[in-house]
C-alpha cells in the first residue's frame, strides 16, 4: 500500500531508468514545442474567423449587394449575413468534431468539443435571424404580413427543405442542452445528434437555388469546396480511419480482470499496436462486437502505454453501458477511434510535473507517469480516493514512482462538507493546499484527472495560486 504521510522515493541500481537528455536541452525543447503549439492554435483561430469573413466578403463583392434600398432591403441583406455567417460556422461545427488530428494535436479533442458545443447556440441564433429577417424583408417588399409571407415561401422549391434544416438545428441544440440531455439514454442523444448531419445537407439546395450563389459565381465555388471539405474531413476521420485501424490492428479482448468492486481491467490483443503511436494519458473510442455491447462506444484512457501486441484500459461501472463492459469475455472483437488527447507529456512546458488523480482518473495519470522522461525529484503525485475501495491501481503508480524518483502521495476519505473544497476535511484542518502539496507548483505542469466537480476544484485553486493556464491540464472525454 501507498504510505499516505512520506513519498514512495526508494530506488535500486536495477530500477535506474535511460538516462534523459540534459535538463537545459530538455527544457529549450519543451518550451519550442509550446510555442509552435500555441501559434497553430493562433492560426486555427485565426482562419476559423476568416472563412466567416471569407464569406461575406464574396457576398459584399457581388452586384446584389450594391443596390440594397429601404428597409425590406435591409431586413434582407442583415438576413444573407447571418445565413452566411451561421452556414459557416456549422461547417465549423463539424470540423470541430470530426477527430482531425492535427487539432487534437493542438488543442485536445475534448477542447475542441467543447468549442463545438459552445458554437451550437450562437449559430441557431443566426440561422433563425436569417429565416425571420428574410421573411419580414420579402413581406415589405411584397406588401404582405410576415404570416402571408411563410406561407408564400412555403410554396417555393427551396424553402420546405429550409424550413426543415431549421427544425432540425432546434431539435438537436435543444437536446443539447445540460438539463435536457440528462434525461435522455446516451444512444437516443446520439441518433438524435446526428441529425445535425442532415440538417446541413439539406440547407444545400436552398443555398444554391437563389441567386445569392448564382451558378458560375465565385460564392458558389467557395461553398461547394467548404462542404466537400468539411464533409470529407468527417467521412475520413470518423468513418474511413477507423475502419482502417480496426482491419490492420486486429484487436480482440484476451481477458477481464477485476481489481475492485465495480472497476475492471480490460486486457486486449492485436497486431503493432506501438503504431497507434499512443501516448501515455491519452484515450481511444472503443466498440466492443458483442451482443450486448456492439452499438455503444465507450471513450475510456490508456491504463497502460500499449506494447507491441496489448493494450489496457481500466474502466468503472458508471452506469449500464460501463457495467456491461466488465461481463465482455474474452476473443471480442474490438473497435478502436484514436488514440486522441493532449494529456500527454507533448503539452508539458515546465520543468516539473505536478500530477493529481481521483478515483478512475488514475488511468491517464498513470500511464502518464510512466510515459514520461522524468529524473528523480522532477515529478510529484497525489492519489485521492474517497475510501479505500477506489485506490485503482495505486501500487501500479507508486511502483513506477519508485522506479522515476517520483514522490507519490495517498489522500483518502470524503470531501470536506464544510466547505466547498478537493480535499478530505482533515486535509482542511491540517492547512493542507496545493502549494504544500507540489511546492513546485509555480515551476509545473499540472495534469488533473477525476469527477468534474472535485477537478474543477483543484483548477480553480491553481489559478488563484498563479499557475498559467497553459500548464495546466485536464481531462474530458469527448466521444
Amino acid at each position: 500500500m501507498i504510505d499516505t504521510a512520506r513519498p514512495t522515493t526508494r530506488r535500486t541500481p536495477l530500477d535506474r531508468p535511460p538516462a534523459p537528455e540534459p535538463l537545459p536541452v530538455a527544457a529549450e525543447r519543451r518550451r519550442a514545442a509550446t510555442r509552435r503549439r500555441l501559434r497553430g492554435v493562433d492560426l486555427l483561430t485565426v482562419l476559423t474567423w476568416l472563412s466567416a469573413a471569407v464569406a461575406v466578403t464574396l457576398w459584399l463583392a457581388t452586384p446584389g449587394s450594391h443596390t440594397v434600398a429601404g428597409i425590406g432591403g435591409w431586413l434582407e441583406a442583415g438576413g444573407i449575413v447571418a445565413g452566411l455567417i451561421g452556414t459557416d460556422l456549422v461547417l465549423v461545427m463539424l470540423v470541430l468534431a470530426a477527430r482531425v488530428p492535427v487539432i487534437d494535436r493542438l488543442i485536445g479533442q475534448d477542447v475542441a468539443i467543447a468549442h463545438h458545443r459552445a458554437l451550437g447556440k450562437p449559430v441557431l441564433y443566426l440561422l433563425l435571424a436569417h429565416g425571420a429577417l428574410l421573411t419580414l424583408g420579402y413581406g415589405i417588399g411584397d406588401g404582405t404580413g410576415p404570416i402571408a409571407e411563410t406561407v408564400a415561401l412555403f410554396g417555393s422549391q427551396d424553402m420546405p427543405l429550409a424550413y426543415l434544416s431549421i427544425g432540425l438545428f432546434v431539435v438537436v441544440v435543444g437536446t443539447s442542452i445540460v438539463a435536457v440531455r440528462r434525461r435522455l439514454p446516451y444512444e437516443a442523444w446520439h441518433v438524435i445528434h446526428l441529425l445535425s448531419y442532415a440538417a446541413v445537407l439539406v440547407a444545400f439546395p436552398h443555398m444554391t437555388t437563389g441567386s445569392v450563389l448564382g451558378a458560375g459565381s465565385w460564392q458558389r465555388a467557395y461553398w461547394i469546396a467548404l462542404y466537400v471539405a468539411a464533409f470529407g474531413l468527417v467521412a475520413l476521420y470518423r468513418f474511413v480511419l477507423p475502419v482502417v485501424v480496426t482491419f490492420r490492428h486486429r484487436i480482440r479482448v484476451v481477458g477481464v480482470e477485476p481489481i475492485a468492486p465495480g472497476v475492471v481491467s480490460i486486457h486486449m490483443a492485436g497486431r503493432d499496436l506501438d503504431a497507434l503511436g499512443a501516448h501515455g494519458g491519452q484515450y481511444g473510442v472503443w466498440r466492443f462486437w458483442s451482443r450486448q455491447t456492439w452499438w455503444h462506444a465507450h471513450p475510456v484512457s490508456f491504463s497502460a502505454v500499449p506494447s507491441r501486441n496489448g493494450a489496457r484500459i481500466t474502466v468503472r461501472d458508471l452506469g449500464a453501458g460501463s457495467a456491461r463492459l466488465g461481463r465482455i469475455r474474452p476473443g471480442t472483437a474490438v473497435s478502436l477511434e484514436g488514440p486522441y488527447g493532449l494529456f500527454t507529456k507533448q503539452a508539458r512546458s515546465a520543468p516539473k510535473l505536478a500530477l493529481m488523480a481521483s478515483g478512475i482518473g488514475i488511468t491517464p495519470i498513470r500511464a502518464l507517469l510512466e510515459d514520461a522522461d522524468l529524473r528523480p525529484g522532477e515529478a510529484t503525485v497525489l492519489l485521492r480516493g474517497s475510501d479505500t475501495d477506489q485506490q485503482y491501481l495505486w501500487e501500479e503508480t507508486a511502483e513506477l514512482a519508485r522506479r522515476t524518483g517520483s514522490r507519490v502521495y495517498g489522500m483518502v476519505g470524503p470531501r470536506a462538507r464544510s466547505v466547498e473544497s478537493w480535499m478530505t476535511e482533515d486535509d482542511l484542518r491540517r492547512g493542507v493546499h496545493l502549494r504544500s502539496v507540489f511546492p513546485d507548483l509555480l515551476d509545473s505542469d499540472l495534469y488533473v484527472c477525476g469527477p468534474q466537480v472535485w477537478t474543477d476544484l483543484v483548477v480553480a485553486e491553481a489559478r488563484a495560486a498563479g499557475v498559467p493556464e497553459h500548464r495546466i491540464h485536464q481531462e474530458r472525454f469527448a466521444s
